[in-house]
C-alpha cells in the first residue's frame, strides 16, 4: 500500500480578544498595534525590539491588526528579517549557553543514538537495498546486496554531499531487475527534491537529472523509464515561499533530458490538485491518486501499460473517500478504502468491467487498519488497535490465514513485497526498543532476524504504561506513560507531555534517542492520541478537524490535569512539546491554559490561523483547519490562532519556539510572527525565546549532529524549568 500523504471548537463571537494584532468591530482599531515594539518587563530576558507596521484586515466586519507581517518575507531576500533572525538567536544562545545539563543531555544522546542501525530491505530481481547508519553518522547510507547472504557494499553515501552534512538521501526505488535505481537530493531540509540515477552495477551516476520535484512518488515503468510528480518551477526567489499548484505527473526515459519527459496526467482546470503516481507490479496499470487537500478524499485514475496511447479512464470519481492502493494480481485491483467502513476496509475491482462496484474482501474490523500488502499468495494487513499494532495474513479471498506474532505495546513497519513472492521484511519497535529487522516467509509464517542492533543499554529498564483518561466531554482519550522503572514516582517527576491530534496522523510507540535521553535523566515522557489523528479512524479525525478543532486542545489539557492529578508530575514539573500542526497545538493550549504548565516547546508550528494557506503547502491543510474567508470557518480559527490570542496580563510558562530559515513545509514566518506577539506582551518573567536553525527545513533530513545539537538545548530548556536535573 503507498504512503499516505503528508507531509490535522466552538463558533467565536464577533469581538473575539487578542492581545497584539487587534481584533474588534470595524471601526474600533485600538492603538495596540503601535504600542507593540515595548521593552520587556522589568525582570525578563531584554529581547531585541521587533518594529511593527501598520496593517490591519477587515474580514466578516472583523479588524484585526498584523502588525509583525513584515516577518512572513523570506530570511534569504530580506535583510531586515535576516537581522532579526541573528538578534534573537543571539538572545536565544546566550540564555541557552547559561543552561545547566545541554552538555550532559547532548552526551546521553549521543549515546542512545550510537547504534549500527538498518532500513528494511527491497529486493528487486537478485539484489536487495537497504539504508544503513553506523551510529552516528549525519544521513544514512544506501547499500547493496547480491543475493540476500551477499556482502552489502556502499551504492549511494550522503555524507560526503555537503560540509554541514544537511544534503540528504530522501528517498529512492531500484527498477524491478535491479539494475538501476533512481534517488532524490534533498538540501538544506527543504521540500524540494532533485532526482538521479545510479547504475547499480557500476555504482555510476548517469546523466539523468530532474528538478522541481516535491511531494512526489518514484515508480518505474519497466527497468529504462519512470514516472514522477513536478510542479512548475517557481519564479526566482520565489521557491520556498510560493503556493504549490499545478503539479502533474511526468515520464522519463533514461538518457534523456528533462525537457523531454512526457506529460501523463495533470488537471489544469484545476490547479489546486495535486497527483501521484504508481505503477503496479505486475507492470500492467499505472494507478494515479489525486487529491486537493491532507483529507484521505482521492479520485483514482488508472492508465493500462503496453497500449500506446496511454489514455487516462476513471476508476474512483468525486473526492469521497479514502483509496490506497494495494496492487495487482490476475486483473483484480486491491485497494484499502474507508468508504462505508470508518476504520477501513479492503476491496478489489475486477477491471475487465470498471463500472462495477468493487468487491469487499476484508470488512472493516474494531481496530483500525493502517496498512495492506500483497506478498506471495497473501496479503498482509497491520492494525491499530488502541494506538498499538497487531498484524494478520489473509488470503486473497479474505479469508484468515494466521497472526504475526508482535511484542507488547509498539509500532510494526513494513511488510513490502510483491504478488508471487513470499518473502517480505518487517521490523517491531517500542519507546524503549529501536528493533529488530525481521525476514518474513508467507508461505510458512517464519520470521529470521535480517539484522539486531547492539544496544549499550538495557530496553528492559524501561516501563511503558497505556492509560485512558477522559476530556472535557467526556471522551476517554488513550495515553502512553513511559519511563524508568526505579524512577520514584512518589512525589511527582519531571514530565514531557506530547502530542500532535491532526491529519489523521496516528502517533504509535517508536525509539527516539532524544527522549530516551530525558527518560535517562529521571523524567517521565507521555504521549497524548488526541483527536484529530488517525488512530480509531474517520470518527476520531473528525472529532478533532474543523469546527471540532477545539476537541484537540481540550483533550491535551486534560491529559496534562490527568497526569498532576494522579501525582505524576506537579504543575510546576510539567512541560508539552508539539511539532507543525503539534506546534499550534502548543501555542493554543499555553494561551488556553498557561497556569497548567512550566514550559513549552513549540516546534515549526503553524500559528497564525488566518494566513496559513497562502504560503507552500498550506493550502492542502484548509481540510483539516478550514478556509480563513469563510465566515464560520474564519471565526472559529481566530478564536484559537497561537499569534493573535497570546493573553497579555497573564502568567505564562517559560516558551522556547524552535524553526528552520529553510522551512517551505511551515513557512518561518508562523514562528516569527508568534515570538515577536510573545515577547512585546506583558506575560511575566518567564523567558519566551526562539531557536532558529540554519540550513534545516521541517524535519526530514536534518543530520544527526544537529539534531542532537538542537534537542540538548531545547531539553536542557525544559529541564531547568521543569526541575529535571541532568548530571
Amino acid at each position: 500500500m503507498r504512503s499516505k500523504r503528508l507531509v490535522a471548537p466552538l463558533l467565536c463571537a464577533a469581538t473575539a480578544i487578542a492581545t497584539l494584532p487587534v481584533i474588534a468591530v470595524a471601526g474600533e482599531v485600538s492603538d495596540a498595534a503601535e504600542d507593540a515594539a515595548v521593552s520587556a518587563p522589568s525582570g525578563q530576558l531584554s529581547y531585541p525590539e521587533t518594529r511593527t507596521v501598520d496593517i490591519v484586515d477587515t474580514q466578516f466586519g472583523v479588524d484585526v491588526a498584523d502588525p509583525y507581517r513584515w516577518l512572513e518575507n523570506d530570511v534569504r531576500e530580506d535583510k531586515a528579517v535576516a537581522e532579526w533572525v541573528e538578534q534573537q538567536n543571539a538572545v536565544t544562545n546566550t540564555y541557552l549557553n547559561d543552561l545547566p545539563g545541554r552538555e550532559a543531555l547532548a552526551k546521553k544522546m549521543t549515546a542512545f543514538y550510537n547504534y549500527e542501525r538498518f532500513g528494511l530491505p527491497k529486493a528487486r530481481g537478485d539484489r536487495y537495498f537497504y539504508s544503513r547508519n553506523d551510529g552516528l553518522q549525519n544521513q544514512s547510507v544506501l547499500y547493496v546486496r547480491d543475493g540476500l547472504e551477499g556482502q552489502g557494499r556502499v551504492l549511494i553515501d550522503p555524507n560526503g554531499w555537503s560540509d554541514d552534512g544537511a544534503t540528504a538521501l530522501a528517498g529512492w526505488e531500484a527498477s524491478a531487475d535491479g539494475s538501476k535505481l533512481v534517488y532524490a537530493i534533498q538540501d538544506g531540509g527543504s521540500d524540494w527534491r532533485t532526482l538521479k540515477v545510479v547504475d547499480v552495477a557500476s555504482g555510476k551516476v548517469l546523466d539523468d537529472e530532474i528538478k522541481w520535484v516535491k511531494f512526489s512518488s518514484l515508480s518505474w515503468v519497466g527497468n529504462d523509464a519512470f514516472l514522477y510528480s513536478r510542479f512548475p518551477e517557481p519564479e526566482e526567489g520565489a521557491e520556498f515561499q510560493s503556493l504549490n499548484t499545478n503539479q502533474a505527473v511526468y515520464y522519463h526515459k533514461i538518457g534523456t533530458p528533462q525537457l523531454e519527459d512526457r506529460l501523463v496526467y495533470a488537471t489544469p482546470d484545476a490547479p489546486k490538485t495535486g497527483h501521484s503516481a504508481t505503477v503496479t507490479d505486475d507492470n500492467h496499470w499505472v494507478v494515479i491518486t489525486s487529491s486537493v487537500g491532507t483529507d484521505e478524499r482521492y479520485e483514482i485514475t488508472v492508465i493500462p501499460i503496453g497500449k500506446g496511447d496511454w489514455t487516462p479512464m476513471t476508476l474512483v470519481s468525486g473526492f469521497d473517500n479514502e483509496w490506497d492502493l494495494i496492487d495487482s494480481v490476475d486483473g483484480q485491483l486491491y485497494f484499502v478504502t474507508n468508504k462505508d467502513a470508518p476504520r477501513l476496509r479492503v476491496v478489489r475491482f475486477d477491471m475487465a468491467d470498471m463500472a462495477e462496484e468493487p468487491t469487499e474482501i476484508i470488512p472493516e474490523t474494531e481496530a483500525t487498519l493502517s496498512n495492506a500488502s500483497i506478498v506471495g499468495n497473501k496479503m498482509i494487513v497491520s492494525y491499530l488497535e488502541d494506538a498499538k499494532s497487531l498484524a494478520k495474513m489473509y488470503r486473497l479471498d479474505g479469508t484468515e490465514a494466521g497472526v504475526i506474532d508482535l511484542a507488547n505495546i509498539g509500532t510494526v513497519r513494513g511488510f513490502g513485497g510483491k504478488p508471487g513472492n513470499p518473502e517480505t521484511f518487517y521490523r517491531f519497535s517500542s519507546f524503549s526498543q529501536p528493533g529488530a529487522v525481521y525476514r518474513l516467509d508467507t508461505n510458512t509464517g517464519e520470521s529470521t532476524v535480517f539484522a539486531t542492533p547492539e544496544l549499550a543499554f538495557d530496553p528492559t529498564n524501561y516501563t511503558t504504561r497505556q492509560v485512558f483518561y477522559s476530556s472535557e466531554d467526556g471522551t476517554d482519550v488513550p495515553m502512553f506513560i513511559v519511563h524508568r522503572k526505579d524512577l520514584d514516582l512518589s512525589k511527582g517527576a519531571p514530565t514531557l507531555l506530547y502530542g500532535y491530534g491532526g491529519f489523521n496522523i496516528s502517533l504509535t510507540p517508536g525509539f527516539s534517542p532524544t527522549r530516551m535521553a530525558w527518560m535517562e535523566a529521571g523524567g517521565v515522557f507521555a504521549m497524548a492520541n488526541l483527536r484529530g489523528g488517525g488512530e480509531y479512524g474517520k470518527v476520531w479525525h473528525d472529532g478533532g478537524r474543523l469546527l471540532n478543532k477545539r476537541n484537540v486542545f481540550d483533550d491535551f489539557i486534560a491529559a496534562g490535569e490527568y497526569l498532576i492529578a494522579e501525582g505524576i508530575t506537579g504543575k510546576d514539573q510539567l512541560a508539552v512539546e508539539g511539532r507543525s500542526n503539534g506546534g499550534l497545538l502548543v501555542g493554543a493550549v499555553v494561551n488556553q491554559r498557561p497556569d497548567l504548565f512550566a514550559a513549552g516547546h513549540a516546534a515549526v508550528g503553524v500559528m497564525d490561523m488566518l494566513r496559513f494557506d497562502r504560503f507552500t503547502a498550506g493550502r492542502y491543510w484548509v481540510d483539516d483547519y478550514g478556509y480563513p474567508n469563510r465566515e464560520a470557518d474564519f471565526r472559529n480559527l481566530l478564536s484559537y490562532s497561537p499569534y493573535h490570542n497570546i493573553r497579555s496580563g497573564a502568567e505564562y510558562p517559560a516558551v522556547i519556539v524552535s524553526t528552520a530559515d529553510t522551512d517551505d513545509r511551515v513557512v518561518p514566518g508562523h514562528s516569527f510572527k508568534y515570538t515577536a506577539a510573545l515577547q512585546a506582551a506583558d506575560t511575566g518573567l518567564a523567558p519566551k525565546i526562539i531557536r532558529i536553525e540554519t540550513r534545516a527545513g521541517h524535519g526530514s533530513g536534518k543530520p544527526t549532529e544537529k539534531i542532537i545539537e538542537e534537542y540538548s538545548d531545547i531539553y536542557a530548556f525544559l529541564a531547568h524549568h521543569t526541575g529535571l536535573a541532568v548530571e
